[in-house]
């Protein structure tokens, strides 16, 4: 896998490349596969997430969700990735490393979600690897936090798969789709043992 290097607090744009797929941060023309691959896999991805709101994939939402990210980035709060697979430059999905905490913390919350139609292919273990080792190597943190809802087991899968341990439950955690659930928490260290590369999806 290789990687367009920039340290942390850059001003150039983070790329990852490996095992198939090519992630980078959203930009404005990406709003109508964005928009698109969201509208076609609504049933599929309203169950593991906040509520929608109305407008929620208007351009003007997506206008303004560009611009947090774009400050989280500059100011070294946050990393947003679209996932694209690397032959035919689809939009799979997104990839997020938010609430990053520096000082004696060195952390931050791992996000993903991946459009229906490209589920079941490994895509976003493949993706979450190309991310931790980006928060590992190139922002230089020490620890990676995740929380799914137990009852989803795909994405249980997928952190287990890139070497997250489960560190216990969190109750009534995140307001999801309008309700304020349990979540487990899993968490990555930086010198903890992670799978190697060539495991099966």
């Amino acid at each position: 896998m290789a990687f367009l290097k920039t340290g942390f607090v850059s001003e150039t744009t983070p790329q990852l490349r490996g095992d198939g797929l090519m992630m980078r941060p959203p930009a404005p023309s990406d709003y109508m596969a964005w928009a698109d691959l969201r509208e076609a896999s609504r049933d599929h991805l309203t169950p593991w997430e906040p509520k929608w709101a109305r407008d929620e994939l208007s351009r003007w939402a997506y206008r303004r969700r560009l611009r947090y990210y774009q400050r989280d980035q500059r100011e070294d709060l946050g990393y947003a990735f679209f996932i694209f697979a690397e032959q035919t430059g689809d939009l799979v999905g997104g990839v997020t490393l938010s609430n990053v905490r520096r000082g004696v913390t060195q952390a931050c919350a791992l996000g993903y979600w991946l459009g229906e139609r490209y589920a079941g292919y490994g895509h976003m273990r493949r993706a979450v690897a190309l991310a931790t080792e980006y928060a590992f190597d190139d922002l230089r943190l020490h620890r990676i936090e995740a929380a799914c809802l137990p009852s989803n087991a795909p994405s249980i899968a997928v952190l287990r798969k890139n070497g997250f341990q489960e560190e216990g439950l969190a109750r009534r955690y995140l307001k999801i789709n309008g309700a304020w659930c349990d979540h487990l928490l899993f968490s990555l260290l930086i010198d903890d043992p992670r799978p190697a590369k060539d495991i099966g999806s």
